[in-house]
Formats: C-alpha cells, sequence, structure tokens
C-alpha cells in the first residue's frame, strides 16, 4: 500500500518504477565495488614497502619425467640436499596468450617519465591474479629495433601493455580485463599517446578460447613402482641419487633434470619412513617433446623396479600392460600436435607462462 501511495505521488507506472529500483540497485552494486577498490588501494599503497613485485617471477611448478640409462648422469654424495638457484625468469609480451595495447608516440619520450606512471599502479599487483607487463620500442637508431624491457635512462618511440588472458587459474575476469584497459586508456591520455587497443568482449572470447584448451593440454602422467618389501629410507636414497635423481629443495621430493630444466619428479616421501611404492610424475605441457619424457620416465621406472625388486602398475595397482603404454604414447602424440597446432609448443616459454 505504501508504495502504491508512492509511485501514485511520483506519477510513476508500475514498469518505471520498476526501472527506477533496478537503477537504484545498480549504484548501490557500483558504490559497493568502488569502495572495495579503495581498501584495497590503501592497503597496497600501506604494505609497498613489505610486499615483493611477482609480476615476472612466477614460476611454474615442473611435473615428472622418464630417464634412459644412456643419459649422462652424476653421483653426489649421500644424504646432501642439492638446489639449482637461478634467477627468476624473464618473460616477453606473447600476443598467443596476451592482451596487448600498444601506445604510439608522436616524438621519444623517456623510460623514467612511462615508469614514474607505471610505477603507481601498486593497487594492481594487489588485486591482479593475471600476470601483467609492458615493454618499449627504443628510438636509440643505434641500438637494434626491439621490444625491451623500461630502462629510465633510455627514450621509446613505442610502448605495449600486456595482461595474461588465461593460466591454470581459469580465464581472466571482464572487471579485471576492463580494469587494465581503463587505465592503459588513462596512460595514454596522460602521456599523450594514441593507442591501439582490441575490444574488451573479442579479448573476453580469446581469453575463454584459451582456456578450454589449456584445460584439454594439461595432462600429467604417472608412472608408480610398487615394492615387494618396504624399501629403507637409506637405501632409497641411495639408488635415486645413482639413477641421477636429485633431491629438492625441500628434502622430500626427487627431480630428474636435463639441460638445466626438470624433466619428472617424484611424490613427496618421509625420509623418517621406510619407502614402499615410488611414483613419478611427468607434467607434459611443461617439458619440450624432444625430451622424450615419458620414454626417459617409463625407463626409470623400470630401472628402479629391477634394482629395489618392485614392478609398475597403474594408478589401481594393476600391473602396467604393454597395451597401455601404446595407448599412452598415441595419446601423447595427439596431445603435442595440439599444442603446437595451437601455438603453445610443449616445454616453450608461452607454455611456462599459460600452464602456471
Amino acid at each position: 500500500m505504501y508504495v502504491e501511495q508512492i509511485m501514485t505521488m511520483l506519477g510513476l507506472s508500475d514498469l518505471q518504477f520498476a526501472l527506477a529500483v533496478i537503477g537504484l540497485l545498480i549504484l548501490i552494486a557500483v558504490a559497493v565495488l568502488n569502495i572495495k577498490y579503495a581498501r584495497a588501494r590503501r592497503k597496497a599503497k600501506e604494505q609497498i614497502e613489505y610486499s615483493v613485485d611477482d609480476r615476472f617471477g612466477k614460476e611454474p611448478s615442473f611435473g615428472q619425467g622418464f630417464a634412459e640409462s644412456d643419459v649422462g648422469r652424476t653421483e653426489p654424495s649421500f644424504g646432501e640436499v642439492i638446489t639449482t638457484i637461478s634467477a627468476p625468469e624473464k618473460f616477453a609480451i606473447d600476443p598467443r596468450i596476451d592482451c596487448v595495447i600498444t601506445l604510439r608516440f608522436d616524438e621519444a619520450i623517456s623510460g623514467s617519465e612511462i615508469l614514474a606512471e607505471i610505477n603507481a599502479w601498486t593497487d594492481l599487483d594487489a588485486q591482479s591474479t593475471a600476470r601483467w607487463m609492458c615493454e618499449g620500442l627504443n628510438a636509440n637508431l643505434d641500438v637494434a629495433e626491439d621490444w625491451e624491457e623500461l630502462h629510465p635512462d633510455s627514450t621509446y618511440s613505442d610502448l605495449q601493455l600486456a595482461i595474461q588472458l588465461a593460466s591454470r587459474k581459469g580465464a581472466i575476469g571482464v572487471l579485471e580485463l576492463s580494469d587494465f584497459c581503463s587505465r592503459a586508456q588513462a596512460l595514454a591520455e596522460t602521456l599523450g599517446s594514441q593507442i591501439d587497443m582490441p575490444s574488451v568482449s573479442a579479448m573476453l572470447e580469446s581469453a575463454n578460447e584459451l582456456d578450454v584448451m589449456a584445460a584439454e593440454s594439461d595432462i600429467q602422467l604417472s608412472i608408480n613402482v610398487l615394492f615387494d618389501e618396504p624399501c629403507p629410507w637409506g637405501n632409497f636414497d641411495a639408488l635415486m641419487r645413482q639413477r641421477g635423481f636429485k633431491l629438492s629443495r625441500s628434502g622430500r621430493q626427487y627431480e630428474y633434470q636435463s639441460k638445466g630444466i626438470v624433466l619428472f619428479s617424484s611424490s613427496d616421501f618421509d625420509p623418517n619412513k621406510s619407502v614402499t611404492q615410488v611414483t613419478l610424475l611427468l607434467e607434459v605441457p611443461l617439458v619440450p617433446q624432444e625430451e622424450r619424457a615419458f620414454e626417459r620416465m617409463l625407463s626409470e621406472g623400470v630401472e628402479i623396479a629391477q634394482a629395489a625388486h618392485g614392478r609398475l602398475v597403474d594408478d589401481n595397482g594393476i600391473n602396467l600392460s604393454e597395451a597401455a603404454v601404446i595407448s599412452i604414447r598415441q595419446h601423447l602424440d595427439v596431445l603435442y600436435a595440439n599444442l603446437e597446432k595451437s601455438g603453445v609448443p610443449a616445454g616453450s616459454s608461452t607454455a611456462s607462462r599459460l600452464f602456471s
């Protein structure tokens, strides 16, 4: 009754009143969203000196693999934990998996001026779940014409901003992508540049397609070796090291490497307990096809089984058959071909980013 009186006083029909209510609800939702982002920005600024910028440092976790007996191996002293410390991998903008926005300047602009604006995006690191990057085209004629990481002392004729469209976390969301595009637009206005920016709807469609492809290709293979009797930890550790495995930094997992990359790894172990089973794991998209990781992992599984009196079994504890191995090989051939066709070859930098 009270609502009807209000409608009568304002001279509104049922449809007009309903539209007014919907509009009010939208305004309230926008206000709540703005408050949320404002709080996130304040929090990011308060904690900036304690935060670590991981835009370029997110490293995918590598899985497992197989090793052949003719591959060179090292035999470190028993009980020693071998770790490899390397600098975080630097990734380049890749239009196959990134939304790329280009800013073009009428006159070259200094890197310091660009960085002064970019560095103000501290809240984006706190809010964004996707990796974003920027690169500049050096205006110095004596420098090879190529995109590079921004340097304060250099000048640039063009700037590229990019945000990753998909990863193992899923496809980028509409709010996150829209926010990034809005920031790029504002940056172009501040720096007085022209801007070449794809539509948000087109990029969201690309993100969903990329996410579907990644989900279908994100395959992990495993080889299980079941021991007839529990193997004491000391004996097992010695065997794994003799086979060329290295104990991971955690001290609970073994890794098999080739050319500086992890081909495959083992499941976690408790050093205080005897080992009854070892599972070798291979994350297919993260290892180059030419490394023949599955064949090498299978070979290592056979060698470990023979040395420790065990047998190869599937996830149900049934002996691994030759037919099952042939089927796996056939599926791998299809998977590698699909990744190549999609422009994301297994083991490539692009694959490392997408499957992280």
